[in-house]
């Protein structure tokens, strides 16, 4: 029954990740094909009302990054229509979002952030450097910077504020990134990243000559590496989320895990994270898929 649903994977969108949604998006219709869903690729457009009624959507696969699509806007839209949806509701989703809430969020239930203020038009930062310039509200590290010193200040906190008009300063930890990948609020496994350039930016993040290396399981002792997964879920459960999410983490030299943010829509192109850390769990890339739409079918009861 659930191969006659009209499933669209909605891509694209009009945010600065729209690039990789597409990607994102592209990999899903292709697993969905393959595992034989009745399935269109819907690319978001200001018409996406009057696009999910032409098409008959009847559940809605997100591969949206970023913008209306990850923000919860889009989630409380198909509340509204009426359509099942894969990933976070929309309190999770704005949360997750919004850096600055998120950080209250994780503080609220004890775990760890690195210090952080929030830096408007005409402020400066009262933390030393190095520290971390990121927007408030943005993804896949757009618009994210380190300043190393005054002279590469006013460009990052440009870059940074965008159209919320504030930018996210933060302290720069030096530690190993942990991305641990959630499903159905367990903890599949975690990947460490070590960029070529020491920064996983964009290029590290979507480019595949970039150098980039993949660690799988990180090397970190096992002990260590269970409490990473117990704090990717606290942070996890902490927003609210649902279905698959990325958490992302900083583990510093003396073993304090620090919390930097929740993924409620965790890329899902031939680079991306989560298909990894799902293959250490024995997913490969089409179970995984078909998971994280049985999960948004089985939570509205779509029969």
């Amino acid at each position: 029954m659930l191969t006659k649903k009209t499933i669209g994977v909605l891509m694209g969108g009009t945010s600065a990740e729209r690039e990789v949604s597409l990607r994102s998006g592209a990999a899903v219709l292709g697993a969905l094909q393959r595992l034989g869903y009745n399935v269109k690729g819907v690319d978001v457009g200001a018409d996406i009302c009057e696009v999910l009624k032409k098409q008959n959507i009847e559940v809605a696969f997100l591969a949206l990054h970023g913008g209306v699509g990850e923000d919860g806007s889009m989630q409380g839209l198909l509340e509204v229509l009426g359509i099942p949806y894969t990933g976070a509701g929309v309190l999770a989703s704005a949360l997750a979002m919004d850096k600055v809430a998120s950080k209250k969020m994780f503080i609220q239930e004890d775990l760890k952030v690195p210090e952080f203020e929030v830096i408007r038009q005409g402020e400066s930062p009262t933390m030393p450097m190095p520290f971390v310039v990121k927007p408030v509200r943005e993804g896949s590290s757009i618009g994210v910077s380190i300043v190393r010193n005054e002279d590469e200040l006013d460009a990052a906190l440009k870059a940074a504020s965008g159209q919320t008009g504030a930018a996210l300063v933060e302290q720069f930890i030096t530690g190993k990134e942990i991305h641990i990948g959630i499903l159905r609020n367990r903890a599949l496994g975690g990947v460490e990243v070590r960029p070529a350039s020491g920064f996983y930016d964009f290029k590290a993040k979507y480019d595949s000559n970039s150098g980039t290396k993949y660690i799988l399981p990180p090397e970190i002792d096992e002990r260590l590496y269970e409490q990473a997964k117990g704090t990717a879920q606290r942070a996890h459960m902490a927003l609210g989320a649902d279905g698959a999410t990325r958490v992302d983490l900083l583990i510093d030299a003396q073993g304090e895990i620090f919390v930097l943010e929740v993924n409620t829509i965790p890329g899902m192109t031939e680079t991306s994270l989560l298909p990894k850390i799902a293959s250490l769990d024995g997913l490969s890339f089409d179970a995984l898929v078909e998971e994280i739409l049985k999960d948004a079918l089985e939570k509205k009861e779509v029969v």
